[in-house]
């Protein structure tokens, strides 16, 4: 298939290339590289695609890759720009579309609540409008565990009551979902949510706990732990998100629904609830480092437990993550350690 893929320079978007990639599959991955956090860790994740850099970094320019000819190009691009975006789509006429790209960060989304709006409300619009007009056959779109906000009931199900959005980063995704029924019921191509739960893994974002906990051990600084360590939280591993995403991407969603079900919402998550404390106990057991403690409340957007239900992902797709955790975080501090020399590593 012809596939688009947003946000093909951050952590999920580039994992979801590099499967597809490998698939077979032509894809077109799409990011605007904005500095919400190092551009550095954005364009090695392109180079890895085989991207090179001084393409990358121009704007609006379609950058084959080196590695991958005719199976993957780039472009840097807003998807707030509602002239180049049309046009992409015209001249690439892809079958399949997956919107990865957002402004990501609940706590981000307190101090800079413009750029939320207009990358996660005005773009992701901008995305439907072209789906809607260029006959794609299916747009599979990231949303968020945040959405469940302060929801007692454990776990969390896609039939839960999701009004109740605590940041405006979960108040864009729950946006999100309901521009995508909208748009499904209007004019009837499918649309898939995927409510992801706290992933990590290698060139994971530096802002998530798994990098900054590590980043301040391997440098001899106190970490933070907020409402003093007791949260829990649905740890998913990269892998497991990642194939997820492509088999519903890979699947004709009308083998899986009738005609009233053209907007469908998946739970991706390790269906397991992990305390806080042990993840860093995990991360702590890799390094061989003992963590310096800074014990704080809890900030205004978090939430202190969440836990995925994934019964309609393993019924639809037969597919549940199962990565236990102590695995995925020896992965990430593998490769923490060889992207940034740590210790004499060299290879992930």
């Amino acid at each position: 298939m012809k596939i688009l893929i947003t946000g093909a320079a951050g952590f999920i978007g580039f994992f979801v290339c590099k499967q597809l990639i490998r698939k077979g599959h032509e894809v077109v991955g799409l990011d605007n590289i904005n500095d919400y956090y190092d551009t550095n860790l954005k364009y090695d994740r392109l180079r890895e695609l085989g991207v090179v850099r001084e393409n990358a970094e121009k704007f609006g320019q379609i950058s084959p890759s080196k590695t991958h000819p005719g199976s993957f190009s780039f472009i840097r691009l807003n998807l707030e720009n509602r002239e180049a975006l049309p046009k992409l789509f015209q001249t690439r006429k892809f079958d399949v579309v997956c919107n990865l790209a957002a402004q990501a960060g609940v706590r981000y989304s307190l101090e800079n609540p413009e750029s939320y709006i207009d990358s996660n409300i005005v773009g992701f619009l901008n995305v439907l409008e072209c789906c809607r007009h260029h006959n794609i056959t299916h747009l599979v779109y990231a949303s968020s565990s945040s959405v469940y906000g302060l929801n007692k009931k454990i776990p969390f199900e896609t039939t839960d009551n999701v009004d109740h959005p605590i940041s405006l980063y979960a108040a864009t995704k729950k946006s999100n979902e309901l521009m995508a029924y909208t748009y499904s019921h209007l004019y009837g191509f499918p649309t898939t949510g995927l409510r992801f739960f706290t992933v990590y893994g290698p060139w994971g974002r530096p802002d998530m706990a798994m990098f900054l906990f590590t980043d301040a051990m391997v440098k001899g600084n106190p970490i933070q732990v907020f409402n003093n360590g007791q949260m829990e939280r649905d740890f998913t591993y990269i892998d497991d998100i990642v194939e997820g995403v492509v088999r519903i991407l890979e699947k004709d969603p009308k083998e899986k629904r009738n005609a009233k079900e053209n907007y469908k919402i998946y739970n991706i998550g390790n269906n397991n609830s992990v305390k806080l404390l042990d993840f860093i106990e995990a991360i702590e057991k890799n390094l061989g480092i003992k963590a310096q403690r800074e014990l704080l409340p809890m900030q205004p957007g978090d939430v202190e437990r969440t836990w995925a239900n994934v019964d309609d992902l393993i019924k639809d797709y037969n597919y549940s993550p199962n990565t236990p955790v102590g695995e995925g975080v020896a992965h990430f501090i593998k490769w923490y350690k060889m992207y940034y020399g740590v210790g004499g590593e060299n290879e992930y």
